[in-house]
């Protein structure tokens, strides 16, 4: 099912793809179209962590929610679309709020390569970039992609040389806050937000987008091309 993905990348690199393991933190619209594309891209090692189950709102853009679907887990749904996809993929799923208090422990049992910070919790996010910098991890995190409408501004950059995010402003400073000198790789976008009120706008185009950009990241990460 590779072929194409080999002629483009070697055998070597499709091996070492297969060979990483990936966690996953929030399969809504950025996380779920994230694993997806992953695992259409020979990832078959994933662990995936959502606390919540599908709702009828998170039909226009996550790729876990449908008619059928509402109600359930989103880790459920999306294990059960990851295997009928590859069936080879071993996935481990939680469905628990990741935070300070069990992201050590889930990452000693999991041993991932790369995590893949895609939830909206600010404070799940400071956890994710501590605990990987502490233990050497590599990990990746999403910013805001709500009340956007150009997926053509998303981009892949250090966190302190982000702008027009409202999540990557709080972030810039609690980096310098927490005197962290590590690279902090984001996805934000460049786009001014749209404001819609108190209730964040989305739609089926930036946060899938988002996704993408994140999967072609880790995969040219893991063979050399990034």
């Amino acid at each position: 099912m590779f072929d194409r993905l080999e002629l483009l990348i070697g055998k070597e690199n499709l091996e070492k793809i297969g060979n990483t393991k990936v966690l996953v933190v929030g399969v809504g619209g950025v996380g779920g179209e994230c694993v997806l594309s992953l695992i259409r891209s020979g990832i078959k090692d994933i662990c995936i962590i959502d606390f919540d189950k599908v709702d009828i709102s998170n039909i226009n853009r996550q790729v876990v929610a449908f008619q059928s679907t509402i109600g359930k887990d989103k880790v459920d749904v999306l294990e059960n679309i990851i295997l009928d996809i590859n069936k080879e993929v071993k996935v481990s799923k939680y469905k628990v709020f990741l935070d300070e208090n069990n992201i050590n422990e889930i990452l000693t049992k999991e041993k991932p390569d790369i995590v893949l910070d895609c939830c909206d919790s600010k404070d799940t996010k400071k956890a994710i970039i501590r605990e990987c910098i502490a233990n050497n991890i590599e990990f990746i995190s999403s910013m805001g992609t709500g009340n956007k409408l150009d997926p053509t501004k998303l981009e892949i950059v250090d966190i302190r040389k982000t702008n027009n995010d409202p999540m990557a402003r709080i972030f810039r400073k609690w980096v310098k806050d927490e005197r962290i000198n590590k690279k902090i790789p984001v996805l934000c976008s460049k786009e001014v937000p749209i404001h819609t009120g108190k209730v964040v706008a989305s739609n089926s185009f930036v946060p899938n987008s988002a996704g993408l950009l994140i999967a072609s990241y880790v995969i040219r990460k893991i063979i050399g091309k990034y």
